[in-house]
């Protein structure tokens, strides 16, 4: 690539930020968090399996957020190609997640206090037993999903 090609590139790379800037400034965000939401639903709800697979699925809530989190990213994909679905679907979706992760977070105090020890042993039990926090990385998933259905949509 010569200086003149790569000059050229970065002034349309820094153009790009800015408009990118513009729009979050403006609270024109809506179909870049609608994606982030599909894509940060599918992440956390692959890790979610893998974290719920080593424990066996031995409560059958287990099960939810891993199916919450296509529904997720099918909600975001259609909150990205349709406005009408990014303040429909989507706000829905998101709620029902983010109440599912406030469900976990719940499950999994309760699931540190059945530990031997419960609180007492509190440093012991948080690392061995169930996350404690981590169910909140779904809520805020959830979150970001309602708040792209409150921001405007890019132009």
């Amino acid at each position: 690539m010569t200086l003149r090609a790569s000059r050229k590139s970065a002034r349309t790379a820094v153009r790009g930020i800015d408009r990118m800037v513009k729009n979050v400034e403006t609270g024109r965000f809506e179909r870049s968090l609608s994606t982030l939401t599909a894509v940060g639903a599918l992440v956390t709800a692959g890790e979610i399996f893998f974290e719920h697979d080593k424990a066996s699925f031995g409560n059958k809530w287990m099960w939810v957020p891993v199916v919450l989190g296509p529904v997720g990213a099918a909600a975001g994909i259609a909150g990205l190609l349709s406005h009408r679905m990014a303040k429909t679907v989507l706000p829905v979706a998101s709620a029902t997640i983010i109440a599912n992760g406030l469900q976990g977070t719940y499950l999994h105090a309760r699931g540190v206090a059945q530990k031997p020890g419960g609180w007492q042993n509190l440093r012991y039990n948080l690392e061995m037993g169930p996350p404690l926090l981590a169910p909140l990385l779904v809520t805020m998933v959830g979150g970001m999903g309602l708040l792209a259905a409150i921001l405007r949509r890019e132009k």
